[in-house]
């Protein structure tokens, strides 16, 4: 069935208002403060903790599902793909040129249609310049992403993960040091943060890492 006329030209004008919010907040972006911008990025919805950074350049889509916890640092040109939820915690470090993706297109329908799924960044969190986060994706607490990576799985508590796409390297502490873990699997960063190693037990391999209490 054909699109009626009344429904197509109330698309098109919808089209036409979101264009032109991504428009304005652009311009925002090239602000150079960084009170003003984050002023005007809550104004049309954007959830921004307690001293929490945009760097300039950033683009917004849909706002008002975007959510930045407190204190993180968003650099220079981040691209946020708002079409479903992206959730980013605290004290979480984003460097310039990061895009999070949360829609992409069906390759199996025969008109590609759009699909979402929500991103969440946990606590502690570096994303290296250039990487691509793709929709659906959890990235878990003190998580390092490498430059340039792109991530299209959930990437566990404390893994650092690097490539394209991104696969795991090593298991990482809050403190950014390498964990090296004993006969019992444990661990301490020289702040004296406690990890455990837990093993997969069918498969016999790291599965994830926790902190001890």
């Amino acid at each position: 069935m054909k699109e009626s006329i009344t429904k197509r030209a109330w698309r098109r004008i919808y089209t036409i208002i979101v264009e032109a919010d991504n428009m304005i907040l652009k311009w925002i972006g090239w602000i150079p403060s960084h009170h003003i911008r984050r002023f005007f990025y809550r104004i049309d919805g954007v959830k921004i903790g307690k001293g929490s950074t945009i760097h300039m350049g950033a683009i917004f889509y849909f706002p008002e599902k975007i959510t930045i916890g407190n204190d993180s640092i968003i650099g220079e040109n981040m691209v946020f793909d708002g079409r479903d939820a992206i959730i980013i915690g605290d004290h979480v470090d984003i460097a310039s040129e990061v895009m999070i993706y949360n829609s992409e297109h069906d390759i199996n329908d025969e008109k590609f249609k759009a699909i979402t799924a929500p991103v969440e960044i946990g606590d502690y969190v570096f994303i290296g310049p250039r990487a691509i986060i793709l929709p659906g994706v959890k990235i878990g607490k003190g998580a390092v992403i490498g430059a340039g990576a792109v991530v299209t799985k959930d990437v566990p508590d404390f893994a650092c993960v690097v490539g394209n796409p991104a696969k795991h390297l090593y298991w990482i502490s809050k403190t950014g040091e390498r964990l090296n873990f004993n006969k019992e699997n444990e661990a301490a960063d020289t702040n004296g943060n406690r990890y455990k190693l837990v093993i997969n037990p069918e498969a016999k391999t790291a599965e994830r890492v926790i902190e001890i209490e």
